[in-house]
């Protein structure tokens, strides 16, 4: 069952990749998905980034208690914890459930209603121009929310910090500045471009190869935000290994 998913997801990333019919219209709908995949997730992202900041800084700040540890360490893990791992992975996984399920349902529904049989009828790249234009807006868009996100992050952890009154504002500046490594950004940001990639393709290709009725639209969207999960999750083990190794 796995080498035959791996085998039709091979195939499908043959046919999305292969020279498209007509540029023009890619760059049309490319134009298109950056809007519905990438600034329509904003709002999300900017939400729970800034919640996020602040539970990372009052849960620090609980944890380190002891009097000989100084306060600007509360910055100093907000920071780390959000650069590493939350701005890129936690987001990824936000975006694997709202963009994940849309992509899917929108394919699956194509495809149970024969619109995709449609296209490839009318002698078009069914694959190529559906969901490629997917992959490129969200890999051009993921690395904005990741940055986006460890703005807001921390701005909220400072809010969140300084309203508790577990830190104070140049312990949480300090904290921020201290022995800051600007590689951490670098590596969330190619991590958040993998992921793009791996959330478009994981769900389009449930999508693509969805049979049956509405009941399967629903299943492979389900599949398609679980799938794309572990598959997050695995790389981003590896990533952390390779990368920070």
């Amino acid at each position: 069952m796995l080498l035959r998913h791996l085998g039709n997801y091979v195939i499908l990333l043959k046919k999305i990749f292969s020279w498209p019919e007509k540029p023009s219209v890619y760059y049309k709908q490319t134009v298109r998905e950056l809007e519905n995949l990438g600034v329509n997730s904003i709002g999300i992202i900017a939400i729970i980034s800034v919640f996020m900041g602040g539970v990372i800084t009052i849960q620090t700040a609980y944890n380190i208690e002891n009097p000989l540890l100084p306060t600007y360490l509360i910055g100093l893990a907000a920071r780390d914890s959000i650069l590493l791992e939350f701005s890129s992975t936690i987001v990824a996984l936000i975006l694997a459930g709202k963009v994940g399920s849309s992509i899917a349902s929108e394919l699956g529904t194509m495809s149970v209603t024969e619109q995709i049989d449609a296209l490839e009828i009318m002698g078009i790249n069914s694959a190529g121009y559906l969901i490629l234009p997917k992959i490129i807006a969200l890999m051009i868009f993921a690395p904005f929310l990741t940055i986006m996100s460890m703005i807001i992050g921390i701005f909220g952890g400072w809010a969140a910090g300084t309203f508790a009154g577990v830190v104070t504002t140049t312990n949480y500046i300090q904290g921020i500045q201290f022995a800051f490594i600007p590689y951490y950004i670098t590596y969330s940001l190619i991590k958040s471009v993998i992921f793009a990639f791996i959330i478009t393709t994981v769900s389009a290709y449930h999508g693509y190869y969805t049979n049956g009725g509405a009941l399967e639209v629903g299943r492979s969207s389900t599949r398609a935000v679980v799938h794309s999960s572990v598959v997050i999750l695995l790389f981003n083990l590896l990533l952390t290994q390779l990368l920070l190794s």
